[in-house]
């Protein structure tokens, strides 16, 4: 029958086939959705919702999807005198709460936005930007802007003493 048009299985709203993979990569029914306009749709339509699941907004509709970790990626690093800012995939902004900051097994770090209820994964680019702000002294990190330094609780060995000029590890791309 899906051959012809017609799906193999019906969908709901709690059953949608979505899903938004560890790497940020959107399925419905186990194959990748590769539209460029598609993708920026999803990204922009996901909400975290009380409970802890993801729904999917598009206009009117909504349905729930599957977030495997991550549900929202880091694209970009601001900051000014006292505060780092966060640029999302989602096309929003917020503000970096330090305390959150994981690195993981993989060298990619992750932070928890959308006030704690989700995780965002950092780019490549957004990585090195963060790393360019580290500072250490000691057995301490911390970031280094022109009006404070906010500690992070990440291990010391990322970053050289002092001078602070060795960016996080690239890892693989997140």
């Amino acid at each position: 029958m899906a051959e012809i048009g017609i799906p193999r299985r019906w969908h709901t709203r709690e059953d949608s086939g979505l899903v938004l993979d560890r790497n940020l990569d959107w399925y419905h029914d186990g194959e990748r959705i590769t539209h460029p306009r598609i993708i920026e749709a999803f990204n922009t339509g996901l909400v975290p919702t009380e409970d802890g699941r993801f729904q999917l907004h598009i206009g009117n509709d909504w349905a729930y999807v599957t977030v495997a970790e991550a549900a929202y990626r880091v694209i970009a690093v601001d900051h000014d005198d006292r505060q780092v800012y966060l640029r999302l995939s989602d096309r929003s902004g917020e503000a970096l709460d330090p305390a959150t900051l994981i690195l993981g097994s993989d060298g990619v770090l992750t932070a928890r936005v959308k006030q704690g209820r989700a995780l965002a994964r950092f780019s490549r680019d957004a990585q090195f930007a963060l790393g360019g702000l580290l500072n250490r002294e000691g057995e301490s990190v911390f970031v280094k802007l022109p009006g404070r330094r906010i500690p992070v609780p990440l291990p010391p060995e990322l970053v050289e003493e002092e001078r602070g000029e060795r960016p996080l590890p690239k890892g693989p791309t997140p």
